[in-house]
C-alpha cells in the first residue's frame, strides 16, 4: 500500500512532518503550475527561487532512495492546477492514501481538505512542527487576553526555549528588549559587506529559462540572481550573515540609505519561510555568537526577537483570526494603488528607491516596507486588499500566513490594533532622520503648506483628523493630536486642503 506524499514550494525541509516516516514504495508529489503561480503576479526572482529550490529538494529526495513524481511547468500533460495534478496522481499511481504537512494558506488549506473528502481516500494532514509554537499553543496563549502583544508572547517563547536566558527565568542583559538601542540614523561614509552568489547549477539555469518564457509580463528583475536555492547554500548565507553582519545588523535595523537594499540585514526570511532553514537554528546560532563575545546583545536580541517573536506571534495571530481576518478594513481604505508601486514615475526619492530594490531583487527591508511604502498606502487610505497583493506578489519571502499580518494588521492598521498597538503612521520627517533619501528629493521634509512640501507631512496629519473618532483614544497617539489642536482652524483646513490635493495629483499626474 503506497502512500502519496505532497510537498508544496513552502515546505522544503527534510524534517517536515510529511516525510518523517516516508517509505520507498510511497510517491511523493511536487507540483509547478501556472494557476498558483498566477494568483497575484509574482515576481520573476520569487518563481524562480521558489521553483530551483523545489527542483533541488526533489532530487535530493531521489539521492535518499525515495520514489518522486515531479509535474514541471511545462510538462505537456501538467494540467495547471495543484488539485487536478493530486487527482491525477492519485489514478496513475493507485495510491492507497494521502500525506501531506498542513499548508500554510488558509485557503488552499480548506480546498485540499474538501479535495481530499472528494476523492473518498484515506487522507493524513500533519502539522507543520517547524514552527516554534503550534496553532494550539498560540490559541491557548491567547485565551482570555483583553490585548494580544508579541512583547508578552516574545518573553514566553524566550523562556520555553531557554533563549538569552540566565539560570532562572531572567533575561541576559537584565532587560528582555533592546529596541531603543537599534534605532541608529545611517551615518556618513558607512559601509557594508558584500553579499554571496551562489555557483549556477543546471537545474537553476533551466528554471531561469522557464520563468522568462512564461511570466514575461509578471513585475520585476530576473537577472540577476544570486539567491541561495538548496539548504546547503542557505547554510552559508546564515553563516556569512552571523560574521559578517550581525555584529552591527542591531545599530542600524531602522536605517535606510541609497542605493544599498541589505544594509546589515540578514536575507534569510526567504530560505526560512521556503524550509531550507529552521527557525530554532538560526536562533540557537545567533545566540552562541552573542555567548561568545562575538555580537553585542542589543544586535542579537533584535535578531532573535524577530524569529522568535515577531514571526512566530503573525502567524499565530493569522491562523487564530482566519478567515474573518481577511476581510478586516478598520479605517475602511480604498483608494487605488498608485502605479509608482509598480515602477511607475515618482518624484519622491523614498518610495522609487524601496521600488527600485523591490524590483531588482524581490527584497526590500523591513523598514522600508512598513515606514515607506506601508506608511504612504495608510496615510493615502490605498485599498487594503490592493495594497496586500501587492506585497504578496513582489517579494520572495512573502507567503499569506506572513504578509496578511504584517500588512493588513502592522502597516495598514485595518485590524484596528490586533497586532500593532497604534498605526505605524509617520510623516517625511521621520525617513528623513532614517535615511539620506531626501538629499536626492525635491520635496522638502520640513515643508508642511509649500509647493514642494514632502506629500508626506499634509498626508501625516490629514490621516489623524481624518480618523480622530477612531483613533483619539489610542494614548499612543496622544501628542500627536495635542500637535494638531495647536494648529488654529485656517491652518487645519489648510494642510487637509494640501492633502486633499496631493491625492489628486497622485491620480492624474506624477507625483
Amino acid at each position: 500500500m503506497s502512500a502519496l506524499r505532497i510537498v508544496l514550494w513552502d515546505q522544503l525541509s527534510h524534517t517536515l512532518s510529511a516525510l518523517k516516516d516516508a517509505q520507498a514504495h510511497d510517491v511523493v508529489l511536487f507540483c509547478e503550475t501556472h494557476y498558483e503561480a498566477s494568483l497575484v503576479p509574482h515576481h520573476p526572482k520569487k518563481l524562480a527561487f521558489l521553483y530551483a529550490a523545489m527542483r533541488h529538494f526533489a532530487q535530493e529526495l531521489c539521492q535518499k532512495g525515495l520514489r518522486v513524481r515531479y509535474v514541471t511547468l511545462d510538462a505537456t500533460d501538467n494540467t495547471g492546477m495543484l488539485a487536478s495534478e493530486i487527482t491525477r496522481a492519485v489514478k496513475d499511481l493507485g495510491a492507497s492514501h494521502i500525506i501531506m504537512t498542513q499548508p500554510s494558506e488558509y485557503a488552499l488549506r480548506q480546498d485540499l481538505l474538501h479535495l481530499f473528502k472528494e476523492l473518498t481516500l484515506p487522507f493524513e494532514m500533519r502539522e507543520d512542527d517547524r514552527f516554534l509554537c503550534s496553532e494550539g499553543a498560540f490559541k491557548n496563549w491567547a485565551a482570555g487576553r483583553k490585548e494580544l502583544r508579541m512583547e508578552y508572547f516574545y518573553r514566553d517563547m524566550r523562556k520555553h526555549y531557554r533563549i538569552l536566558m540566565d539560570k532562572g527565568d531572567k533575561p541576559l542583559g537584565g532587560q528582555w528588549n533592546f529596541d531603543k538601542e537599534n534605532r541608529r540614523p545611517p551615518e556618513c561614509g558607512l559601509s557594508f559587506p558584500k553579499r554571496l552568489s551562489h555557483p549556477r547549477s543546471d537545474t537553476l539555469k533551466e528554471v531561469l529559462r522557464l520563468v522568462g518564457k512564461h511570466f514575461p509580463g509578471h513585475f520585476g528583475d530576473l537577472e540577476p540572481f544570486y539567491y541561495a536555492v538548496t539548504r546547503e547554500q542557505a547554510l552559508l548565507e546564515l553563516e556569512d550573515f552571523i560574521i559578517h553582519c550581525l555584529p552591527f545588523f542591531g545599530d542600524y535595523q531602522d536605517a535606510m540609505v541609497r542605493d544599498e537594499p541589505y544594509l546589515f540585514h540578514s536575507l534569510l526570511s526567504s530560505y526560512l519561510n521556503a524550509g531550507l532553514l529552521a527557525p530554532l537554528e538560526i536562533c540557537r546560532r545567533a545566540e552562541r555568537v552573542y555567548l561568545e563575545g562575538k555580537a553585542p546583545l542589543n544586535c542579537v536580541e533584535g535578531f532573535i526577537r524577530q524569529i522568535l517573536g515577531w514571526r512566530e506571534f503573525i502567524r499565530g495571530v493569522y491562523w487564530l483570526k482566519m478567515p474573518a481576518y481577511g476581510d478586516l478594513n478598520y479605517l475602511e481604505a480604498n483608494g487605488p494603488l498608485p502605479s509608482f508601486y509598480w515602477g511607475g514615475p515618482t518624484h519622491m526619492a523614498c518610495i522609487k528607491e524601496a521600488v527600485t530594490h523591490t524590483r531588482i531583487h524581490a527584497y526590500s527591508h523591513h523598514i522600508q516596507r512598513l515606514m515607506v511604502t506601508g506608511n504612504f498606502a495608510l496615510l493615502a487610505g490605498l485599498d487594503v486588499a490592493e495594497v496586500q497583493a501587492w506585497y504578496l506578489s513582489v517579494y520572495s519571502d512573502a507567503f499569506e500566513w506572513v504578509e496578511m499580518p504584517n500588512t493588513l494588521g502592522m502597516a495598514l492598521f485595518g485590524d484596528g490594533g490586533l497586532v500593532g498597538s497604534k498605526p505605524y503612521a509617520a510623516s517625511g520627517k521621520y525617513i528623513h532622520k532614517m535615511s539620506n533619501f531626501c538629499a536626492q528629493c525635491p520635496y522638502n521634509p520640513d515643508g508642511l503648506l509649500e509647493e514642494d512640501a514632502c506629500p508626506f507631512n499634509a498626508l501625516y496629519w490629514d490621516f489623524l483628523a481624518r480618523h480622530r473618532q477612531k483613533l483619539d483614544n489610542n494614548p499612543r497617539l496622544s501628542f500627536s493630536y495635542k500637535n494638531w489642536d495647536r494648529f488654529d482652524t485656517p491652518k487645519q483646513e489648510a494642510i487637509r486642503h494640501k492633502a486633499k490635493q496631493t491625492l489628486l495629483t497622485m491620480k492624474e499626474e506624477t507625483l
